[in-house]
């Protein structure tokens, strides 16, 4: 998609929103500067990459202008073929390479003028990998968390779930979400992306309650 077919579709929806929910933050998923501008200006105050800055040279500039947040996702090759296997080839350590990868792109945002508060890591979950790496990522989260930054996860329907659980159907993947979304925030993270809302909520409120409650012991 062009940048202004993208543009057409995604900078009104954002200034609608902003209209009449003007307390409501807004965040962009693009990949493209030009269109993160549009976005901003707009009234948008968080940029979602989901190549964490690798195929727009320009979008930490952008963002660093606008001081938007701005969300780091792991994740190989280009928009085309970063949500299949072609780059899923990993070593014996692969929290190990995503962190490194990751904390690389976050200093490439360091020296585009973007703010370490204003960053977020993302793991890509399911994204250039296999289900074997996404388990792998998720039981070792803690070590992402630890870099200092803070950790949005995005496990929500996704196909390991379906393999996991032998459920076809991605709507129908509420429950293994919530299994994996309670174990990440068990782990450090913080920030989730979820289609489910409401069942997502409850579990992960109930969920912090209890873990709140164990710190406190």
């Amino acid at each position: 998609m062009d940048v202004a077919e993208e543009c057409r579709r995604v900078v009104p929806v954002i200034g609608q929103i902003r209209r009449r929910f003007p307390e409501v933050v807004v965040s962009v998923d693009t990949v493209k500067a030009d269109v993160a501008e549009r976005a901003l200006g707009e009234g948008a105050a968080i940029v979602n990459d989901v190549s964490a800055l690798r195929l727009d040279p320009r979008m930490g500039a952008v963002c660093a202008r606008s001081r938007a947040g701005v969300v780091l996702m792991h994740s190989r090759g280009g928009v085309s073929d970063m949500a299949t296997f072609a780059h899923a080839v990993y070593g014996d350590d692969v929290v190990g390479e995503v962190l490194g990868e990751l904390m690389k792109q976050a200093e490439v945002a360091g020296a585009s003028g973007v703010a370490r508060e204003a960053m977020v890591l993302d793991p890509g979950i399911g994204f250039s990998k296999r289900s074997e790496h996404s388990l792998a990522v998720l039981a070792g989260l803690r070590r992402i968390v630890d870099a200092g930054l803070p950790v949005l996860v995005g496990v929500s329907r996704k196909r390991f779930i379906g393999e996991l659980t032998g459920v076809r159907e991605p709507a129908e993947r509420v429950h293994g979400t919530t299994g994996a979304n309670v174990m990440a925030l068990v782990a450090g993270a913080r920030i989730f992306r979820v289609h489910d809302v409401g069942a997502a909520r409850q579990a992960l409120d109930v969920a912090w309650a209890i873990f709140q409650r164990e710190m406190q012991t």
